[in-house]
């Protein structure tokens, strides 16, 4: 997206809204919400269409949206201020480190909405549902944190199967079609999503990280 120059000035006015310097607020992500409830995180949220309909349908939830484009997230802005939902916070920041700003078992859920693929074999670590990227993932999210993935990119959703089968996640569903499926699935879609699913399958998986019980034995 073009720099937009409103941006920089609206994005200071609103600074109840968005964070920059993530950071300090490590363990206490709850303190930007009037309500403490479950909080819900989405790294790559683009223009806010998908997590400001997700505040919508969850009142009961907390939700913060990362995007690392400014004049993106400023867009997204624009939405979140427009809905007056209150439980919805935007951070402009790269979502690569996410556990260097979550503490351990702060995040309830995960979404990764259409994300880069990196096709090239070489920039495999740098796919979001990559080793790395779970590692930090496995990190942050509560005992059996869910992960939800969609993706037009067929090569991206079949990596990311393997991957994610073989870091140990349980899959609780996946779709090679979400949006013929008749399963009842939630199916809020993105910007993106909306724009370019007439050219081709949407694919999703559900799954959540394992609980160890061996503690308990």
């Amino acid at each position: 997206m073009r720099n937009k120059p409103w941006a920089k000035d609206y994005v200071a006015e609103h600074t109840e809204r968005l964070v920059e310097e993530p950071e300090p607020l490590k363990g206490n992500w709850q303190s930007r919400f009037p309500k403490e409830q479950p909080l819900y995180v989405e790294i790559g949220t683009g223009k806010g269409q998908f997590i400001v309909e997700m505040a919508k349908a969850h009142p009961d939830r907390n939700f913060i949206g990362i995007e690392i484009q400014f004049s993106v997230i400023a867009a997204a802005l624009k939405k979140v201020v427009a809905s007056e939902l209150t439980n919805i916070q935007l951070v402009h920041t790269d979502g690569e480190a996410v556990n260097t700003f979550f503490a351990a078992g702060e995040i309830t859920g995960l979404y990764l909405n259409f994300s880069d693929p990196w096709p090239k074999s070489r920039h495999a670590k740098r796919r979001l549902t990559s080793p790395v990227f779970l590692a930090h993932y496995a990190d942050v999210l509560q005992p059996k944190g869910e992960i939800q993935f969609k993706t037009d990119n067929r090569g991206l959703f079949e990596y990311s199967l393997g991957s994610l089968n073989n870091f140990g996640l349980v899959f609780d569903g996946v779709w090679l079609d979400l949006h013929a499926a008749t399963d009842g699935v939630e199916d809020i879609q993105t910007e993106y999503e909306q724009k370019f699913s007439a050219k081709g399958p949407i694919y999703q998986v559900i799954a959540h990280f394992p609980v160890d019980d061996s503690s308990d034995k």
